[in-house]
């Protein structure tokens, strides 16, 4: 785990607690706690040693030994599952190696663990490529979470949304805030748009459907 010095520097050394350590390095408490522990049964003190290199480190904390040539001790991935938990917000590779590796002892490393996913993507079926002309369709839609700024008028710290288009010949892209993603907003941002790109597309595309304009 590359961020193993880091978990250990939060938790041994500066005292922060395992929820905020895994909020800083991306994983989640319970491999925080886990790491831990390990680092406990393995003797080792912190600091740790500069000597000591990363490889060396986690193969400490994780016992990793080269496999017998034909036989794979490593349990799987359910690459299934990885792909869909991946579709969801804030999940990364990351964080699904560490709920892996904090369950399975004797599971791959990380760089591993994203090659065996990767070959698995390469195998699937290809799935459809679509071509757009130019000025044909401008893809519109609010991207993910707010985000806080600051109100020039009041100066007070608000949420916003973030208002995305794209046109899908050239990807060429315009973003904006708004307050809400209500009726007149929704328009004050596509006006906001067509004025950025010099006019607009024949067909807008929201999440939800076809608009023609």
């Amino acid at each position: 785990m590359r961020q193993v010095r880091e978990i250990l520097r939060l938790s041994l050394e500066a005292g922060v607690s395992t929820r905020v350590v895994g909020e800083r390095v991306g994983i989640g408490p319970t491999t925080v706690r886990d790491t831990l522990k390990r680092f406990a049964r393995a003797g080792l003190s912190w600091p740790v040693s500069p000597e000591i290199s990363a490889a060396e480190l986690e193969g400490r904390l994780y016992g990793l030994v080269a496999a017998k040539p034909g036989r794979r001790k490593q349990a799987e991935p359910d690459r299934s599952v990885v792909a869909r938990e991946l579709k969801r917000k804030h999940v990364t590779l990351q964080v699904l190696w560490g709920e892996y590796i904090a369950q399975r002892l004797d599971g791959y490393r990380y760089s591993r663990y994203c090659d065996l996913l990767r070959g698995w993507e390469g195998r699937l079926p290809l799935t459809m490529r679509h071509s757009h002309g130019g000025g044909e369709k401008l893809f519109v839609d609010y991207a993910g979470d707010t985000l806080l700024v600051v109100d020039r008028q009041t100066g007070a710290v608000r949420a916003a949304h973030i208002f995305v288009a794209v046109m899908g010949g050239s990807s060429l892209s315009f973003a904006c805030a708004t307050w809400t993603e209500q009726l007149a907003d929704w328009i004050e941002s596509h006006n906001a748009a067509f004025a950025f790109f010099g006019g607009a597309a024949q067909l807008l595309v929201p999440d939800n459907g076809l608009l023609p304009v």
